[in-house]
Order: C-alpha cells, then structure tokens, then sequence
C-alpha cells in the first residue's frame, strides 16, 4: 500500500503561507532583537535570502520529482545513498528536538493559565492528540494545519496593520515615532557587528522547518501544481511576515526596551499601543503557533522516516502502511520527540542542551545537501527531461554556489560564538 492523495490544495496554499509563521517568529524573535538592535531588520532580510534560495531551489527539484522524502530522496538520486541518509535521518532528529521543545513551551502557557496543573499532563495530552491526528487519515491533518494557519495569518495581518497605522501616526491615542527608534537609541547598528551576526544566527534558525510543505505536496492532489505554487510565494511571505513585523517591532518601540526579552517583541509592542489583554492575545497566538509546529512536525518527521525505511535505510518494521498512512513511523517520531522530553527534564543542561545546539547546525547540513543534490540534478534535468523543470532556479549555477558560500559563511559564524561552537 502506497501513501494517500488526501491532501486538497487549500491544504496545501494555507500550509504554505502558515508554514512560515512560527513561535520562532513570535518569541525566539525578542534575543535577536535585543543583541542587533535596529539591524535585526538586515539579519531577517540576509537569512529570508538566503531560505529563498534554498526553498527555489528544493523547489525546482520537488516540482520535477514530487516525493515524501523530499530532498532526501534528491539527495540520493544526485549525490549518493549515504545523502540520502544523512539529510534524512539528520533532518528526522532536528523535527523531533523541536517536537519536544514546542510541547514544552506549549505545556508551560498551560500552567500559566492553570497553576495547579502539572506541565508533563499537558505535554502527554499534546503530543497524544497529535499522534492521534497524524495516525488517522492525512486530510486530518491538513485540516488541523489549514485552521491553525489562517489563525496565525490573521493574527500577524492584525499586528502588521495596527503596526503601520502606529508608524504614520493615524492610531488612536499614537503619535508617528518617525526613525527616532531606529537611529536615536545607540545608532542602527547599536551592538556593532556582533551584535548583527548574533541576530543573523538567531534568524536563520527560525526559518528551519519550511521544507515541510515540499514533503506534504506529495500527498497532495496535485504535487508539481502545489510545490510549484508554495515556492514561487516563498519570497513575499518571508518580506511581509518576517521582516516586516520585525521592521514594525523596531520602529515603534526602542530595541532595548526590557519588555522585548520578557514579553516577547509582539507583546512590548501592543502593549505600547495600548491594546487591552495584549498578554494573554498573544498567548493565545503562541500557543496556537506551537501546536501548529508540533503537528506538522510529527507529520514532517513521519514521512522522511517512512522514506527513509521504503528505501532500505532504517528498520524495515516501520514502513508498513494503512489506511494511506504510515502508522509506525508516526508512531515512532512521536516516541522520539516524548522521550526527548524526558531528556530536558533529567538533563536540562547537558544531554537536551547538546540537541538543541545541533538543530541549528543540522538544518544547515540539510540545506547544504539541497543545494549539492540541485547543482547536480539541474543538469541531468535539462539533458533528459526539460519539460519537467517547472520551477527553475535562479542564475542557475552562480546563484546556487552564492547560496552554499552563504551557509559556510553562516557555519564560521556559528564558531565563532560561544552559545553555538
């Protein structure tokens, strides 16, 4: 039995544009903020190049070669069985971490609103609904992901409004702060160079996990049709969500303002604004970004292992399918992201702080074998079977090359910092 085609392309369109909306965005934002000051708007605008090339890129191959396994499987087919391994697996654990980290999170706005509740109730009521969500068919979970992304659309559209009519001075109560913020409190580069490249980090991890919609579009009605569409809106999703929330963030309030790192830029900045319950709103968005994040996760994490084992790369046991949906490897995913849990409960400090630190890394291993398994399968694609280069890649090849000097550049970055040698 095969994978189903239960996903519409609603699912997908929304998934796409909600994929890009994290709680990286909503929270892990604020350290970026408060180390690049106003210039945290030049790391997102860098790191959002750079994911474009990389999302153009595993697009033109998804497109060509829709598969579960994504760029797994073009890594592979490009350069190698061991590839296609170590993008696969690498990226399968990153997911996982990550599973773990978002159930975490979600678990701890719980026992905010809850206090006499314990956090590992909520984490195994979270992870047993989505386990149970991904184990049942997969329209299921582009239904979830469908909902969960319009609210975090709406969520970021409301803030990017309210935010510009703040900045020309036409809210209520508000007076236009023109660049006092953005040149008056230390400069634009307050924290020098630093500063920027502590931001450039911090922003070109919250990108990581856009490839999930490449790995669904091959459940999808029309998989050339839906990869072909998600990539070619990659670049104004990233423009408008991103760095312009950020733009908006820095303009209206000073970047050192303690608020940023407590609350959360988003919060400091409605607050400001005087928007009543401006707290608990955005709890109630975060909370919505993490569980998004835990089911596509679990879904993402499913399918590359399922990928992984169809092709004689893991246990065999795991690649059986039902129903369309490989029960196992979901299963399984959502074991290793519980038992990741665990770990940051015994080992906060040592074991789960070494996974997280290898997330970041990892996800520039992953986009360092898209864009070898591109330049080698672009060629082979023009020579054997050009009609089925839908999506092209930029300047192919300079603009590939730009794009692994770039995630070199990015891994002598993070050498040269403590928190992520």
């Amino acid at each position: 039995p095969s994978l189903s085609h239960g996903l519409k392309q609603r699912h997908l369109s929304m998934i796409a544009l909600g994929g890009v909306i994290g709680a990286g965005l909503f929270v892990g934002s604020g350290a970026g903020v408060a180390a690049a000051g106003p210039s945290i708007v030049v790391a997102y605008a860098l790191s959002g190049l750079l994911v474009m090339l990389v999302m153009r890129m595993l697009g033109e191959m998804s497109a060509a070669n829709p598969a579960s396994g994504s760029f797994s499987v073009h890594a592979e087919r490009a350069i190698g069985p061991w590839a296609g391994f170590t993008a696969g697996w690498m990226f399968w654990i990153t997911l996982c971490v990550a599973l773990a980290v978002e159930a975490i999170g979600a678990a701890g706005i719980m026992v905010q609103w809850f206090p006499g509740t314990d956090s590992w109730m909520w984490v195994a009521l979270f992870m047993a609904v989505f386990c149970g969500t991904n184990l049942a068919a997969v329209s299921n979970f582009g239904e979830f992901e469908f909902w969960f992304a319009a609210l975090k659309i709406a969520a970021i559209t409301v803030f990017l409004a309210l935010g510009v009519l703040a900045i020309l001075g036409v809210l209520p109560g508000t007076d236009a702060p023109g660049g006092s913020h953005l040149t008056g409190d230390g400069g634009f580069l307050p924290n020098g160079a630093d500063g920027l490249v502590v931001g450039l980090l911090a922003s070109v991890f919250a990108y990581g996990g856009l490839e999930t919609v490449t790995i669904a579009a091959a459940e999808s009605e029309n998989p050339v049709k839906s990869v072909a569409g998600a990539v070619r809106t990659v670049m104004w999703r990233i423009a408008l969500f991103y760095v312009g929330s950020m733009l908006v963030v820095v303009t209206l309030i000073p970047w050192n303002d303690k608020a940023v790192v407590e609350k959360g830029p988003y919060v400091a900045v409605l607050d400001h604004l005087d928007i009543p319950a401006a707290g608990d709103i955005m709890n109630v968005i975060v909370l919505i970004a993490l569980l998004s994040a835990m089911n596509a996760n679990i879904y993402g994490a499913s399918r590359m292992s399922y990928s992984l084992v169809s092709r004689g790369e893991g246990p065999a046991f795991l690649g059986r399918v039902s129903g369309g949906v490989p029960r196992f490897t979901v299963l399984a995913s959502s074991f290793f992201g519980f038992v990741a849990v665990l770990l940051s409960y015994w080992w906060p400090d040592t074991i789960f702080k070494w996974l997280l630190n290898m997330v970041g890394a990892a996800v520039l291993v992953v986009w360092a074998f898209i864009a070898a398994a591109q330049l080698r399968s672009r060629s082979r694609l023009q020579r054997e079977a050009p009609e089925r280069l839908v999506v092209k890649m930029w300047l192919f090849p300079y603009l590939t090359w730009v794009a692994l000097a770039a995630m070199a550049g990015v891994l002598v970055l993070m050498l040269r910092e403590d928190d992520t040698r």
